[in-house]
């Protein structure tokens, strides 16, 4: 998906509650036009503008992006699946962390910290599919000692977005 939240780049990265505004109306609506965004905001069209293209410039707004129903496009089932490495080389890592994303129907990958080193987001076709994804992709994956599948039963977004006040 990109960069982590404390990048470098964004670390410190002040804002105000004219950009905490913005964010929380982008992340609701993406599409929203500047004159749009700028009204529900209330600022001028050319500072919201302005604003935009410095969230973005510093890294806080990473990108736009559609929000794409799994399901709809052919992949009902979603699961979380927790991944442990053999070994903690950076030679494995690289490995697992260059191949995991580009794997049929991961969504995410999240690298944690804990008893896991993995967790990956997949949406499939059904209960063969993901343990075809499982068998193929995972457990035949040389950096990989351990995996634990669980089923997702219903996603729901959060709105956490927006830095705090103060931030």
């Amino acid at each position: 998906m990109g960069s982590m939240p404390n990048n470098p780049q964004t670390r410190g990265a002040s804002i105000d509650e004219v950009d905490r505004a913005i964010i929380r109306a982008l992340a609701d609506n993406a599409r929203l036009a500047n004159n749009a965004l700028a009204e529900a905001v209330g600022i001028a069209p050319s500072t919201c503008l302005a604003r935009v293209r410095s969230l973005q410039e510093r890294g806080i707004i990473r990108g736009f992006r559609a929000e794409v129903d799994p399901a709809a496009i052919g992949l009902p089932l979603q699961a979380m699946i927790s991944v442990r490495l053999r070994a903690h080389t950076r030679e494995q890592v690289a490995s697992f962390r260059s191949t995991a994303p580009d794997l049929p129907g991961v969504l995410a990958v999240f690298h944690m910290a804990g008893s896991d080193d993995y967790l990956l987001h997949v949406g499939v076709a059904g209960p063969e599919a993901l343990r075809d994804f499982v068998v193929d992709n995972l457990t035949t994956h040389p950096a990989v000692a351990q995996t634990r599948t669980n089923l997702i039963f219903e996603q729901i977004a959060g709105r956490g977005y927006v830095a705090p006040p103060g931030r």
